[in-house]
């Protein structure tokens, strides 16, 4: 068993045009004196971390690895959520994804992919100049307009949306399979890969690829109704990444797991602060931990109530609370007798070695 480290934490929801959140220099003071001992950074702000650079650079990574250790922190992951979103966009999203590109690549979808492709590989490399083990990321989706059988369930439609699913993202898996990085997608509504089944499927699709991984957030199994400690027990050996967000689900007689198009704060299932939720971090971290996940606690802050600041500071320490060092010895050891063959037999009644 391994003690999983933290507490890490994912800047996505920080990063502003104000100071301290407008520099990395700034948010690594500011995760510092939080207790942070990690950051997963997107890729996504260019100001913050440009990952084109540090794909090409490794002068340029050893000043950001070198600036953070001035603060006490490493990277966890970097993140591609927005790009890996836009490797596989079904077209009725295209409008609303587009401010995910660059302003030049706008309503050109195929212009828009062969970006996110490119950064998504980028990504890859910097990883590796940068010592890291694993990449965060969304698979995105071709066939997520098609959730809800209606019409009736057609087998052809998600077979070939799979099939070209796994089509744009397998040279992306050997890609960073040279690089000696896990890419990881976050099993998350609104990407193809949401669920167990849906990430077996793909993952037979890409013949169980080595670096077909996931990251591990509670919040989106729950607000879903699956088993989230059931879904480790089943799926820990492709676990590689982790958020730690919590979440409630509240039923009610008038909307369900699909919100009914309200605001966050209205929804019977909505994203709180850790420790204000329903999840079981408790258990989580003990499977974890039992199963021998080694990387990171990352928070991941999402909260509909609670304000972005308190969340971020609350966070820290419970991460903290929450990770298990790993014993190196067992409690019942003292008690342990002879462990020879002639010892054993005799505590057996067999006498003499045959």
């Amino acid at each position: 068993m391994k003690t999983i480290q933290g507490p890490g934490i994912f800047l996505a929801q920080f990063i502003s045009g104000q100071p301290p959140f407008n520099s990395l220099a700034g948010l690594a003071g500011w995760a510092s004196g939080l207790g942070y001992k990690a950051l997963q950074i997107p890729c996504n702000h260019p100001a913050i971390f440009d990952v084109a650079r540090a794909a090409q650079s490794q002068t340029y990574c050893d000043e950001v690895t070198g600036l953070l250790a001035e603060h006490g922190l490493v990277i966890s992951e970097l993140s591609t959520h927005l790009e890996g979103q836009l490797i596989a966009a079904h077209p009725a999203y295209d409008a609303a994804f587009d401010g995910f590109a660059p302003e030049a690549l706008r309503g050109n979808p195929a212009a828009r992919q062969a970006w996110a492709v490119e950064k998504v590989m980028q990504a890859a490399v910097a990883s590796k100049n940068l010592g890291l083990k694993a990449h965060a990321t969304f698979s995105g989706a071709l066939a997520w307009p098609y959730l809800y059988p209606w019409p009736p369930h057609n087998a052809l439609l998600l077979e070939e949306a799979f099939d070209e699913l796994a089509r744009r993202w397998l040279p992306v898996l050997n890609h960073f399979d040279e690089q000696g990085v896990d890419l990881c997608f976050e099993i998350h509504p609104g990407e193809d890969l949401h669920d167990g089944v849906t990430f077996e499927r793909f993952l037979a699709k890409v013949d169980h690829h080595p670096r077909c991984n996931i990251l591990y957030d509670p919040s989106h199994l729950h607000l879903q109704q699956l088993d989230y400690l059931a879904f480790i027990d089943i799926y820990h050996s492709r676990i590689k990444a982790f958020h730690v967000k919590d979440a409630e689900y509240r039923a009610n007689g008038r909307s369900g797991v699909y919100g009914g198009y309200q605001n966050w704060g209205d929804r019977p299932g909505r994203f709180r602060s850790p420790g204000d939720g329903q999840i079981d971090f408790g258990a989580v971290f003990s499977k974890l931990t039992q199963y021998g996940f080694e990387g990171w606690a990352v928070l991941e802050w999402e909260c509909c109530l609670k304000s972005s600041e308190e969340g971020a500071r609350e966070g820290s320490e419970f991460i903290r609370r929450h990770i298990i060092p790993v014993s190196e010895h067992a409690f019942d050891d003292f008690a342990a007798g002879a462990e020879d063959r002639a010892s054993v037999r005799r505590m057996l009644g067999l006498g003499e070695d045959a």
